[in-house]
């Protein structure tokens, strides 16, 4: 479908207001489609004014304007054009029909059409679960999908009411953004919803478990597929609890209070993103609904995940930003207050720790690749602008405001929110509205902060520079560097800690470094510490330098540090290691150090991913990888050991070695009679999480994949054995992973996911070869076939990524020179090409 512009929509809106929407869904079918009747009311400027209304059908039945019927072969492209608006008089048969309600002189739309049901999340997705043979269906119009369930002006800044009345079967339940009525068997009423975007819009129905309590005039429920209403009972306290507590912050930070009766997160399956945060009712990820042990470290993410749609109550259905290029703000900023909320009102404190340690190295990571770009950029077009929404989007953006926050002080911060919801409350806003009320709030034109933040890309490396005498500090400052393709120089509000011998910090410092040089005399007389770390807290964004004496010492000092500055400086140190200012095999060795006695569980969860996926498969010479990694796997069975079996760190311990080990004895031993250490039970996560990593290594054949997939019918047992499948040893496995991958319509995007996690091993290098080169001469093929969204997908997870050669990096850089890939694949496979290339070169 043709990506509506930027200009498009501003003349749409120009040329016409929405009153409302009646949409009636019938999912009573069986034929792989639903009816979708949608009734508009609208009114036009200007009765002269011509425009069009988006529509992805699998067959168009009926397009009728003010009661004249319209020929629906004009239906091109997803856009059905509308002439001669006209004012009706005399309504009041329309609205007893249709629900909606208005003003004489408005225009009425019916359009009726059969949509098809998706299996990649791109309209209304529909899903059989293989536990019980039940039925899930639940909408994805995000972002410009909208128009696969219902005919719409799909644009962010026509809000409207929206009413639904849908069919389903008689035992399935139907949930929506209001609440909804059962009026008859199999009969469902929702609405009206305030005014809403047609991306924020949504419907879920199928045989849901549901659990509901009050809190505060609030009803709030959790919902789940009937196979996996056991593992949301089992933590109903905990999310129930997350759930009031940042709802609870929210209201005394924004100063305006939910603005709905009901709030409702349903765990869904096949869900390709973390959750989309509709008004009244978040979808979430099933992953983090827990059917097996579960570690701290992924509790508090999932409490992050439940406090970043919390926010966007606010930030985006509350206020709505007016074109898709400003999404990027109240995504960064329900990021940046996700980590925070939970971490100050929830028993989850880590939260900051947590994106020192993992995403705010997306984001740098992001940040210097081809298509790195401002936070907040023009995007002329629907796809232009969901483009650029990514990790610098996000992380950055929350790193951004956490700088903000730091320099112009958090209450400041705080009245300027409240002044943002105060103007805007059920409208749309702009970038230019949010940086108003920031500026009033704090005082301050925040124009220049906003520039060189949010208007600039890359990243600056910050590095100290000191002089000494006689053991004291003579001269000291900070210098600041930036790409040549990016020279922008930034304010950094930072703290400076100093630290001696044994760890113990002697001074911090808070100063603003601005320019290519600072002088810091407030460091002047102080002893030479033995480590001085620039950015302490982790209150900036930038790459940050060691001086030698520094890292000399760290090694030995990294373990007493608080958690944020020990994941701040894991996220540095891997920096250092892509840009080989810092050897792989040093940082692998530090790890296998590390191991043994970090406390903090995000940390050693994340640093133990990053040694292994990403230094060890493709950033360190594979001569020298077998030595580093049983290295750490010694490390973690020594720990192991001595982990007592209710210690919390023992499953992420385990986890981690089963990513390690290269011993498949070890591996089957845990399958049949040999006991997990640490107390640990064989749950159905860990033994798939085995059962993957001894197919690699030649363990377990195609036989025993199948028995362990009878014996678990549930969605997780179907993904485990088609990844372990896509695992096995075998050229004749292979081959068919690779054709199921590409081939067009046959997978779901987790089928993808399970797929290409399995295919790429590093101990089958060489079964894998021909495969390297298979993706970079078939891909071109590929992007002719599949949906945009798995295609993204597939791409991202099946890059040869581990195979970072010169003679890789040729095919990358010759298949983009080619001209064969569209643009948003071009984009992808530069950025893949450019990690590749740099990866090569450290090697």
């Amino acid at each position: 479908m043709t990506s509506l512009t930027k200009a498009e929509a501003s003349h749409r809106a120009g040329a016409i207001s929405v009153g409302g929407y009646r949409v009636e869904l019938d999912l009573t079918g069986t034929e792989g489609v639903f009816r979708s009747t949608t009734t508009i009311r609208f009114s036009a400027a200007d009765p002269a004014a011509e425009v069009f209304f988006e529509l992805r059908p699998a067959a168009l039945h009926e397009v009728v304007l003010n009661g004249a019927p319209l020929d629906v072969a004009l239906l091109d492209d997803g856009r059905f054009p509308l002439t001669g608006l006209s004012g009706l008089t005399g309504l009041s048969g329309l609205t007893e029909l249709t629900g909606l309600s208005g003003p004489a002189g408005e225009n009425e739309l019916l359009v009726v059409a059969d949509m098809p049901y998706s299996r990649s999340n791109e309209g209304l997705h529909r899903y059989t679960d293989p536990a019980d043979g039940q039925v899930y269906v639940y909408g994805f119009p995000y972002a410009d999908q909208a128009p696969r369930i219902f005919a719409c002006f799909d644009q962010p800044d026509l809000k409207a009411p929206f009413s639904f009345a849908v069919s389903a079967p008689e035992h399935w339940q139907v949930l929506s953004t209001a609440e909804a009525t059962r009026t008859a068997p199999g009969r469902w009423e929702i609405g009206p919803t305030a005014p809403q975007a047609t991306y924020l819009t949504t419907i879920a129905a199928g045989p849901y478990t549901s659990f509901t309590t009050d809190h505060d005039g609030i009803r709030l429920g959790l919902h789940c597929r009937a196979s996996l209403a056991e593992a949301l009972a089992a933590d109903l306290d905990e999310l129930f609890d997350v759930t009031r507590r940042c709802l609870d912050e929210s209201h005394r930070l924004f100063g305006v209070r939910y603005p709905l009766p009901k709030f409702d997160q349903m765990f869904v399956p096949e869900f390709s993103v973390i959750s989309l945060d509709h008004p009244g009712l978040v979808l979430l990820r099933e992953q983090w609904l827990f059917n097996s042990a579960a570690p701290d470290s992924e509790r508090e993410t999932r409490a992050v995940i439940l406090a970043h749609g919390i926010s966007l109550m606010w930030m985006a259905g509350l206020v709505t930003n007016a074109w898709w290029d400003e999404l990027w703000l109240g995504q960064a900023f329900a990021d940046y207050l996700a980590h925070r909320i939970p971490s100050e009102v929830t028993r989850f404190t880590g939260p900051p720790t947590t994106f020192a340690a993992r995403r705010k190295g997306q984001a740098y990571d992001a940040d210097q690749r081809p298509s790195t770009h401002p936070v907040s950029v023009a995007g002329e077009s629907v796809a232009a602008a969901l483009l650029d929404l990514d990790r610098i989007s996000y992380f950055k953006g929350h790193s951004a405001l956490r700088q903000l926050s730091a320099a112009i002080g958090d209450e400041a911060l705080r009245a300027g929110l409240r002044l943002f919801f105060e103007r805007h409350a059920h409208g749309t806003a702009s970038y230019q509205d949010f940086l108003s009320a920031l500026s009033e709030a704090a005082g301050q034109d925040l124009t220049r902060w906003s520039d060189s933040w949010l208007k600039s890309a890359n990243v600056n490396t910050l590095e100290p520079e000191l002089a000494a005498a006689d053991g004291v500090i003579s001269a000291a400052a900070i210098l600041q560097t930036a790409p040549a393709t990016h020279p922008v120089l930034r304010r950094h509000t930072l703290d400076i800690g100093l630290y001696d011998a044994d760890g113990t910090r002697t001074a911090l410092l808070r100063t603003v470094v601005d320019g290519a040089r600072t002088e810091v005399p407030e460091l002047v007389g102080l002893p030479v510490p033995a480590l001085l770390l620039l950015n302490d807290g982790d209150l900036t964004y930038a790459k940050i330098r060691l001086d030698e004496r520094s890292q000399q010492a760290l090694p030995g000092l990294l373990a007493g540090l608080a958690p944020i500055n020990r994941a701040m400086l894991w996220c540095q140190l891997l920096l250092a290691v892509k840009d080989g200012a810092y050897p792989a095999a040093a940082h692998l060795a530090l790890v296998a150090e590390m191991v043994a006695v970090e406390p903090e569980l995000s940390i050693l969860t994340e640093v133990l991913e990053q040694a292994r996926f990403q230094v060890a498969d493709s950033l360190l010479d594979p001569a020298e990888r077998p030595a580093a990694v049983a290295r750490i796997a010694d490390a973690l069975r020594e720990r192991l050991a001595a982990t007592g079996p209710a210690a919390e760190e023992g499953l992420t311990l385990f986890r981690g070695l089963l990513d390690f080990t290269p011993d498949a004895a070890e591996l089957a031993g845990w399958l049949g009679p040999v006991e997990l250490p640490a107390g640990l039970a064989l749950d159905t996560d860990l033994a798939w999480r085995i059962r993957l990593r001894l197919t690699a290594l030649g363990g377990l054949d195609a036989a025993g994949i199948e028995a362990a997939q009878a014996a678990d019918a549930s969605s997780d047992g179907a993904l485990g054995a088609l990844r372990c499948r896509a695992a096995l040893p075998d050229p004749a496995a292979k081959e068919a992973a690779w054709n199921a991958l590409l081939s067009p319509g046959e997978l779901s995007n987790f089928e993808v996911f399970a797929l290409a996690g399995g295919f790429w091993q590093p101990e089958q290098e060489q079964l894998t070869a021909p495969y390297v080169v298979r993706f970079f001469e078939e891909l071109p093929a590929v992007a002719g076939k599949q949906g945009d969204l798995v295609l993204d997908l597939l791409v991202k997870a099946l890059y040869p990524k581990h195979s970072a050669r010169p003679e890789t990096v040729r095919l990358a850089r010759a298949l983009l020179d080619s001209g064969q890939l569209p643009d948003s694949l071009r984009r992808a496979a530069a950025d893949l090409t450019d990690d590749l290339a740099r990866a090569a070169a450290v090697r």
